[in-house]
């Protein structure tokens, strides 16, 4: 896959830039709109709740936890949770993060298929990324092809579940949005600054999936070259 030594340092030189430049982006972005207040001045909390209640979704929790953009939703106990910054702030970028984090909350509730599919991938994709360099290691050292190609096939379970969330992520910003908007948290002069923010972090999705493809290809290459041999 890589002829020269030039090619090679190319591509390890990809799979740390994009990474870098996503979350910078995402920081960027996330920076900027956290200081600029929604015209509804919602809290991240009132916004969560308000779109939860909305839905009918009266059971699931909205709490606050420490820590930046460290927003997420856990289907296990019901709970949406927001950075303290955004439970607490009334700034576009808290009101999209909020929205977006109950947009999973309506996916858990829907069953939606690419998120079900996700949570059944959960133990392969951890055994994945646990294994694969384990046994694609001692293939190289050990000469073993089976060896070589069982830790691609771990790999292939790690990498397959971050192509999956990208449907799952990009779903709950869709939802995000259209919540957001129905529900009259933001005005339609509001919507760019919101969707800058929301597409900002589809980004790092988006890197995390196209470095572990990249990954996996190599390894792929690799195991066919040493076959040709």
């Amino acid at each position: 896959m890589f002829e020269t030594f030039g090619g090679f340092m190319v591509y390890i030189a990809l799979l740390l830039i994009i990474p870098l430049w996503a979350q910078s982006r995402v920081k960027n972005t996330y920076k900027k709109y956290s200081q600029v207040r929604s015209s509804s001045g919602m809290t991240g909390a009132q916004v969560a709740r308000k779109i939860l209640d909305d839905n009918g979704l009266f059971d699931v929790k909205v709490e606050p936890v420490k820590g930046m953009l460290s927003d997420h939703y856990d289907p296990r106990s019901k709970t949406v949770r927001l950075s303290e910054q955004n439970y607490y702030g009334n700034s576009i970028a808290g009101a999209a993060v909020a929205a977006h984090e109950v947009g999973h909350a309506i996916q858990d509730e829907e069953e939606y298929v690419f998120l079900n599919f996700r949570h059944t991938l959960v133990p392969a994709a951890n055994l994945g990324s646990n294994l694969s360099f384990v046994f694609i290691l001692a293939g190289i050292f050990l000469s073993s092809m089976g060896m070589f190609l069982a830790g691609i096939i771990f790999m292939s379970f790690a990498v397959l579940f971050q192509l999956v969330t990208l449907p799952v992520e990009f779903d709950a910003s869709n939802r995000a949005m259209s919540q957001i908007v129905s529900a009259g948290v933001i005005r339609n002069d509001e919507e760019r600054e919101t969707k800058k923010v929301l597409n900002a972090a589809a980004l790092t999705y988006v890197a995390a999936a196209l470095v572990a493809l990249m990954e996996l290809l190599r390894f792929v290459f690799l195991f066919l070259g040493m076959n040709d041999d």
